[in-house]
C-alpha cells in the first residue's frame, strides 16, 4: 500500500526531476566502478611509459569537477605519498614546477578557468592528465604529447558526475603509486547499500526525507572535523545547487578558535540568529580523541534545538567520505523537491555564462 508521503515524492519528483537527478543519483556506485575499469583500461599503458617521480600533483578545476582534488588531498595528507592540491582559478600558482603532476578536469570540457591554467601548464611543459567528456579541455590532449585524456560519459549535470570523475583521479593516484589504498568490493557492495536506504523515492518517510522537512525553514549549518571537509564543502555546493539554499560551514578543531563565539551557549555572546540555525554535524569513527571530546561540548554547549549528528559509516577515512557524499546527495534534492525545485536547474549560473561569453 502506497503512503500518502510516498504519493506527495513521487508526484513531487514526476514534476519537478526534468533531469533525472534521482537516477544520476541512484547510479553512483555503478559509476565508481566503471572509472575504475576504465583507468585500467585506457591509461595504463601510458603510465608505463612515463616518470613517476612526482613530487606532488596539482588538481585544476571549478565546482563539481573540483570536488574529487579535494577529496584525493584529504586521503593524501592522511596517507599519501606526496601532497595533493586542488586549484582553482585561471592561473596556476606560482610555486608550480613540472616535476608535479596535473590532473585538469572538466565535466563539460569548457570551463574557462580550468582551459586558462591547462593552457598555461602545457605552455611551461607539464605533464597532464585531462578527465572530462569532451569539450575544448578535450582536444587540448592533441597539442602535446604529455597530455592524456581519459574520457567521462557526457550528458548529466556535472555535479551528479562526481562518481564518474573521482574514481578516475583515485584509480590514477592508484596506480601511479601516490595512494595505497582503492575503493574495495566490500566497499563498494556497503555503499550500493547506502545508496539504496536513503532513497527518498523508496523510503519517503525514511530519515532524509525526514531531515528534509525540518531543515525546509531554517538557516543551515554544517560541521564536522577537518577530515571531513572535502564532504561537507561538497554538500553545501549540493544544497546551493539543488535545494537552492544557502549553507554555513566549518571544521574542528579550527572552528572552536573563532565561530565558537558566535554559536554562543556559554555567557551572553552570541549570534542573534545561532538558536535557529538547522544544524548537521558530520562524524566518522577515525576521528582525533580530542576533536571527539570538542565535539561532545560543542553539542552540550550548543543553543540550536535543531541539530542532527549524521554518521560516516566505513572501515576506512575514503568510504566513510563516500558514504556522507551519499546520504547528503538525497538530502539535498529532497529540500530541493520539497522547496518546490527542480533539482537540477541551475539558470543563475547559465546567465552569467552567457554574460561572460559576449564580452572579449
Amino acid at each position: 500500500m502506497v503512503s500518502e508521503m510516498e504519493e506527495g515524492m513521487i508526484r513531487l519528483a514526476t514534476a519537478l526531476d526534468n533531469q533525472d537527478m534521482i537516477g544520476y543519483t541512484r547510479s553512483f556506485v555503478s559509476d565508481l566502478k566503471l572509472g575504475r575499469e576504465v583507468v585500467n583500461r585506457d591509461l595504463l599503458p601510458w603510465l608505463n611509459e612515463i616518470d613517476k617521480g612526482w613530487t606532488g600533483v596539482l588538481c585544476l578545476g571549478m565546482g563539481g569537477s573540483a570536488a574529487g582534488g579535494d577529496f584525493l588531498s584529504v586521503l593524501c595528507d592522511e596517507r599519501g605519498a606526496v601532497p595533493v592540491r586542488c586549484h582553482r582559478g585561471y592561473d596556476l600558482p606560482n610555486w608550480w614546477t613540472p616535476d608535479w603532476l596535473i590532473m585538469a578536469t572538466s565535466y563539460s570540457g569548457n570551463t574557462e578557468e580550468t582551459l586558462s591554467a591547462c593552457q598555461q601548464a602545457i605552455e611551461q611543459d607539464a605533464t597532464i592528465i585531462v578527465i572530462s567528456s569532451g569539450g575544448e579541455l578535450a582536444g587540448m590532449c592533441e597539442l602535446s604529447e604529455t597530455v592524456h585524456l581519459i574520457s567521462c560519459p557526457s550528458g548529466q549535470p556535472p555535479r551528479s558526475a562526481f562518481g564518474h570523475i573521482f574514481s578516475r583521479q583515485l584509480a590514477i593516484l592508484v596506480e601511479i603509486g601516490i595512494l595505497q589504498s582503492d575503493i574495495t568490493d566490500d566497499a563498494l557492495a556497503r555503499l550500493q547499500n547506502a545508496v539504496e536506504d536513503n532513497d527518498i523515492i523508496t523510503y519517503p518517510e525514511g530519515d532524509v526525507a525526514s531531515l528534509a522537512l525540518n531543515m525546509m525553514e531554517n538557516p543551515i549549518a554544517i560541521l564536522g572535523p577537518k577530515e571531513l571537509a572535502p564532504a561537507i564543502n561538497r554538500f553545501k555546493n549540493q544544497l546551493n545547487e539543488n535545494s537552492a539554499r544557502f549553507a554555513r560551514i566549518g571544521a574542528f578543531p579550527e572552528m572552536n578558535h573563532n565561530e565558537s563565539v558566535a554559536w554562543g551557549g556559554v555567557g551572553e555572546d552570541q549570534d542573534p540568529f545561532a538558536e535557529e540555525q538547522a544544524l548537521l554535524l558530520l562524524s566518522w569513527d577515525g576521528m582525533h580523541p580530542r576533536v571527539v571530546q570538542r565535539m561532545d561540548w560543542f553539542v552540550s554547549n550548543c543553543p540550536t534545538d535543531l541539530a542532527w549528528k549524521i554518521h560516516g559509516d566505513g572501515e576506512s577515512l575514503l568510504e566513510c567520505l563516500l558514504h556522507l557524499c551519499i546520504m547528503m546527495d538525497w538530502l539535498s534534492i529532497a529540500l530541493g523537491l520539497l522547496h518546490g525545485k527542480d533539482p537540477s536547474s541551475i539558470e543563475p549560473i547559465i546567465s552569467l555564462k552567457e554574460f561572460l561569453s559576449q564580452i572579449d
